[in-house]
C-alpha cells in the first residue's frame, strides 16, 4: 500500500474523532445541586448537651476549685500528669462535640420532649425556629465554644490551674449567650436589688 493509500483510509477516521469530541463539547455539563450529607444525625441537640458535652465540661469545670468547708480552705486541681490527661480527654471531647451541633438535620429535642429547665424557656419548635432563621448566630455560638475549648486544652498542656479556672468562665459565658439568644430570648433577669424584688413580685411597688 503506497502513503497515498494510507492517507485516504485515515482520513475518515480523524474526521469521526473531530465530529465526536465536537459533540461532546456541545453537550451541557451536569451540576450536582444539594448532594446527600455524609451524616446521619439520630441524637438532638438536646441529648448532645445531656450526654456529651455537660458531662464532660462539668468534669472539667470542677477539676479546678475552691472547697471550704470548717476543717479549712482546700484548693482542688490536677497534680498528676494522670490527672491533668484525664481533663484532657473531657475538654477535647467538648471541644469536638460543639461540632456536632452543626451538623445539618439535628433536631433540637425528640418529639413530645421537653427541654424547659428555665421558667421562660421557648418549646422545642419555636427554639428550632429560632436557629434556622438566625442559623449563622448559631454557628459563631458553636465556633465561640470550640474556641474557647481550645483555650482550655492550652491551659491543660501548660499545666497551669490559674488559666483554666479563668478560661472555664469563658466557657460559662459562651453557653449562656447561646442559651439567651435561642432557648430563652425571653427572659428578663434582675440586675440589681431593687430588680430582683420586682421581678419576684410584680405588684410590689
Amino acid at each position: 500500500m503506497n502513503i497515498a493509500s494510507r492517507r485516504h483510509l485515515f482520513k475518515p477516521t480523524i474526521l469521526l474523532t473531530l465530529s465526536l469530541t465536537l459533540f461532546a463539547c456541545g453537550q451541557p455539563v451536569e451540576t450536582v445541586s444539594n448532594p446527600v450529607s455524609e451524616f446521619k444525625p439520630t441524637a438532638t441537640i438536646q441529648e448532645v448537651m445531656n450526654s456529651i458535652i455537660d458531662p464532660n465540661i462539668d468534669y472539667v469545670w470542677n477539676s479546678v476549685a475552691t472547697i471550704t468547708t470548717a476543717a479549712g480552705t482546700e484548693e482542688r486541681s490536677p497534680k498528676t500528669d494522670e490527672e491533668w490527661l484525664a481533663v484532657r480527654q473531657h475538654a477535647l471531647t467538648v471541644l469536638e462535640a460543639s461540632n456536632l451541633l452543626l451538623i445539618e438535620g439535628r433536631k433540637v429535642a425528640a418529639e413530645g420532649a421537653s427541654t424547659s429547665s428555665h421558667a421562660v424557656e421557648l418549646s422545642p419548635a419555636d427554639i428550632q425556629k429560632g436557629i434556622a432563621s438566625k442559623r449563622q448566630d448559631f454557628v459563631a455560638h458553636a465556633h465561640a465554644l470550640h474556641d474557647a475549648t481550645a483555650q482550655a486544652i492550652a491551659a491543660i498542656d501548660a499545666k497551669n490551674a490559674e488559666e483554666l479556672e479563668r478560661v472555664g468562665g469563658v466557657i460559662d459565658q459562651v453557653c449562656e449567650a447561646c442559651h439567651v439568644q435561642f432557648w430563652y430570648p425571653n427572659d428578663v433577669r434582675p440586675t440589681t436589688v431593687s430588680d430582683a424584688k420586682t421581678t419576684r413580685n410584680p405588684d410590689n411597688q
